[in-house]
C-alpha cells in the first residue's frame, strides 16, 4: 500500500513540477490563471469540508471570489493595489453572503456560520495563493515577464516547502517514533518535523546558492536562504497541521481526490498557503540588488 502509494505521488511530480515550471517561466499572468483555477477548486473542497459538518456555505459565491482574489493580483501586479482591490472583493463577498443568509438561510441552518465560513474559505485558499503571482511580479525582477529572472523568487518557498515536506515523509517514515500533535494529524512525528525544518533550510539553502546568487537581477546571499528555509519549514509546518485539523473535524481522510497519491487542492498546497504570504513578507529584508 505505502508503495502504491510512493508511485502515484512520483507519478503525479513527474508531470506537475515541469508544467509548473513552464507556468511559472511564463509570467505572472500565465501563474495567475492557474492558480485562480486552483484557488476555485481550493475553496471548494474548504466549502465540501463545512459542508460534512452540516454548515452550508454560499459556495456561489466563495468559489469565483477567490478565484477572483488571485486574478486582481496579476492585474494589479504589486501588493499596494492589490490590497485595495482584495478590501472591495472581500466587502463585497461580505455583503453577498449576508445578503444571501437573510434570504436563504434561517436560524436553523446556522447563518453567522454559513457567512463565515464562506469568508474564511476566500481568504484561506484565495487570498493566499495571490502571493504567489505577486511574487511573481516581484517590482526588482521585471515585474512578471516571461523569464527566469522573476520565476526564481516563486520557486524559492516552494523548493523550500516541498524539500522540508519530503524531508519530514521520508525521515517520519524511516524514524518517527514520539508522536508530535497526535489529536490534529495521528501520523506526523517529531522526528519528521525536524526532518522537515533540516531539509527545508538546505533545499533553500542549496537554491539560493545555485540560481540568486550573484550576477542575477537580485541575490539572496546563501546563508539568508537557509535562515529563510528554516523559517518557510517551521510555517509550513503548521500550514500542513491546520488542514489536517480541518478535516479532522469534517471527519475526512483526503479534502479531495484530485490529485492522486496527494488528495485534493488542500492536501498539495496546504503548507504554501502559509509560507508564500510569509516568504513575501520576509524576502525584502534580505535580498540584495
Amino acid at each position: 500500500m505505502a508503495g502504491r502509494e510512493l508511485g502515484r505521488r512520483v507519478g503525479v511530480a513527474a508531470i506537475g513540477i515541469p508544467f509548473a515550471l513552464w507556468v511559472v517561466y511564463l509570467g505572472s499572468w500565465a501563474v495567475a490563471v492557474v492558480l485562480a483555477l486552483t484557488a476555485a477548486l481550493g475553496a471548494r473542497e474548504v466549502y465540501r469540508l463545512a459542508s460534512a459538518r452540516g454548515w452550508h456555505p454560499f459556495t456561489w459565491i466563495g468559489v469565483p471570489a477567490a478565484a477572483l482574489l488571485v486574478l486582481a493580483a496579476g492585474w494589479t501586479g504589486t501588493v499596494e493595489s492589490w490590497s485595495v482591490v482584495a478590501w472591495w472583493i472581500l466587502i463585497g463577498l461580505t455583503l453577498l453572503a449576508m445578503a444571501g443568509a437573510v434570504v436563504w438561510r434561517d436560524l436553523q441552518a446556522a447563518p453567522l456560520v454559513a457567512v463565515a465560513s464562506t469568508i474564511f474559505g476566500v481568504i484561506y485558499v484565495g487570498a493566499t495563493l495571490a502571493f504567489a503571482v505577486l511574487l511573481r511580479a516581484f517590482p526588482e525582477t521585471g515585474g512578471g515577464e516571461v523569464g527566469w529572472e522573476g520565476a526564481f523568487l516563486l520557486i524559492f518557498p516552494l523548493v523550500a516547502t516541498w524539500s522540508g515536506d519530503s524531508a519530514a515523509y521520508f525521515v517520519g517514515r524511516r524514524w518517527g517514533r514520539r508522536k508530535l500533535l497526535p489529536a490534529v494529524s495521528p501520523g506526523k512525528t517529531v522526528e519528521g518535523g525536524v526532518g522537515g525544518l533540516i531539509g527545508a533550510t538546505l533545499g533553500a539553502g542549496l537554491f539560493a546558492l545555485l540560481l540568486l546568487g550573484p550576477g542575477g537581477g537580485v541575490v539572496l546571499p546563501a546563508l539568508s536562504g537557509a535562515f529563510l528555509g528554516l523559517v518557510i519549514g517551521g510555517v509550513a509546518q503548521v500550514g500542513d497541521l491546520a488542514e489536517s485539523l480541518l478535516k479532522r473535524e469534517a471527519g475526512v481522510k483526503d479534502s479531495g481526490s484530485l490529485l492522486p497519491g496527494h488528495g485534493g487542492v488542500l492536501d498539495r498546497f496546504d503548507s504554501v498557503f502559509f509560507t508564500l504570504p510569509v516568504t513575501y513578507a520576509l524576502l525584502p529584508f534580505f535580498l540584495q540588488s
